[in-house]
């Protein structure tokens, strides 16, 4: 544990969940510090004056950041580094860190780090209850669920973490006892140059780590280090020796390590190649951890574990038609793998729901597999027209105002069979106050029907 010098003038920049819990914790600690909201009336206000001082808290700008005479910065997620007082400040030295560089401050006990711009929450998850199965005291957290300074209030033997690229920003030595890239597509356009500068974020996870998890179908996951740190790679295809991937058999296919069946996927909860992938990587990074792969424990997870809210999960079956839920698909990435792991090019039978805010993302990686497995696709939001105009000419597509219409066209165009999928590609801001929000919205459509 490294405590943090006092001869600092330290700033919060942001309230939310990830501002309000390193005020919270710099208070625990004795630290003193301002608090900075460009907002004149931000969420978490009250709770703030609980802890700094009311002449220690600005709102209604950042550039008082510059009379206060700050030397460090802990930012909030949501705030670019880019921002024109926060660039000026970095450039006079004022140092610039986040919730998750004050974490590696303080924890004493390993941590995994877990990123990609899919499936994340779905991992961190799984491999805290796959830690726990064996007998660990885990607790997961970061950009999913509990913020990561307020895990710290919690002993545990394990730490798991989920990161997005705007907490990765401002680390440079996370130093994570295991790190895990999980893919790259292109995300958060509107706050990056390019795909190249978001991998570059990403691939920050790997940055003294002492164990790393790629995925060996996604180059830009690849880790760059050196020889003696232990590296597995995951795959749904065939897997080389010490690699985690599925061989497939008559009966169907198998999670394997290397040669080694592990678990039948009839044996696994989670459905599609996809789903596959996330739990050959969870189990990957269970044995980098040092435990048992195979136990009636672990097994009992994989039985058992469904996925989370509002990620590819089955809100009903009615009249043969089976509604999925995946209101988490915030980018192009995320809808891609739904699609995949959910048609068939022999059935055609996906009707995609789409469409929102999508943060300056390029759609074009949708048209081929679209022109694969949907046989239909309703559009609605911000981009929904920008989404319209990439797609084939031979694509049924059909654009609305609200997600009501949607719902009330298509009930009576599906057929038997049919999967009316909800993967957005974009973010909800522009109509709802986040995608739990939306996806909720969907369900209550669908048990409507």
């Amino acid at each position: 544990m490294s405590l943090i010098g006092s001869d600092r003038v330290r700033a919060v920049v942001g309230l939310g969940a990830t501002g309000l819990s390193c005020v919270r914790f710099l208070a625990s600690k004795g630290i003193e510090f301002h608090v900075v909201d460009s907002r004149d009336m931000p969420p978490g206000l009250e709770e703030a004056k609980r802890y700094c001082a009311p002449e220690r808290i600005h709102t209604g700008g950042l550039d008082v950041l510059e009379t206060l005479g700050v030397t460090e910065l802990f930012v909030s997620p949501g705030i670019a580094l880019r921002t024109p007082v926060l660039a000026r400040l970095a450039e006079q030295g004022v140092a610039m860190r986040g919730d998750i560089d004050l974490f590696c401050d303080y924890v004493d006990a390993p941590f995994v780090a877990i990123t990609g711009s899919n499936a994340k929450s779905t991992v961190t998850t799984l491999v805290g209850l796959l830690l726990q199965a064996c007998d660990k005291k885990a607790v997961a957290g970061g950009n999913l669920g509990l913020p990561a300074l307020d895990l710290l209030c919690e002993e545990a033997d394990f730490y798991v973490l989920e990161l997005s690229s705007f907490q990765l920003e401002t680390t440079d030595a996370l130093k994570a006892d295991l790190a895990c890239l999980l893919n790259v597509s292109e995300d958060h356009m509107d706050r990056y140059k390019d795909l190249y500068e978001y991998q570059r974020v990403k691939q920050k996870v790997y940055r003294g780590c002492k164990a790393a998890v790629c995925n060996k179908q996604d180059i830009l996951t690849a880790p760059l280090l050196s020889e003696n740190v232990p590296v597995r790679a995951f795959t749904t295809k065939t897997p080389d020796l010490k690699e985690f991937g599925l061989i497939k058999e008559s009966d169907g296919a198998w999670l394997c390590r290397g040669v080694e069946r592990l678990y039948h996927t009839s044996q696994v909860a989670l459905k599609g190649s996809h789903n596959h992938a996330n739990v050959l990587a969870a189990l990957a990074m269970l044995e980098l951890l040092g435990q048992e792969l195979r136990s009636d424990a672990v097994a009992t997870v994989l039985k058992t574990f469904r996925g989370l809210p509002h990620r590819c999960e089955t809100v009903a079956i009615k009249k043969g038609v089976t509604y999925i839920n995946d209101s988490k698909g915030t980018n192009v990435g995320a809808t891609l793998a739904a699609m995949e792991g959910l048609g068939s090019v022999a059935q055609k039978n996906i009707l995609l729901i789409a469409g929102g805010d999508g943060k300056g993302a390029d759609f074009k990686p949708l048209v081929k597999t679209i022109g694969l497995l949907v046989k239909k696709v309703y559009l609605f939001g911000k981009d929904a027209e920008k989404i319209a105009v990439v797609l084939s000419p031979d694509t049924d597509v059909v654009l609305f105002n609200t997600l009501d219409d949607i719902m009330s066209s298509l009930s009576e165009e599906c057929t038997e069979g049919d999967i009316v999928l909800f993967s957005p590609a974009c973010a909800s801001l522009d109509m709802y106050q986040n995608y739990e929000k939306r996806g909720e919205h969907f369900a209550r459509l669908v048990e409507a029907l």
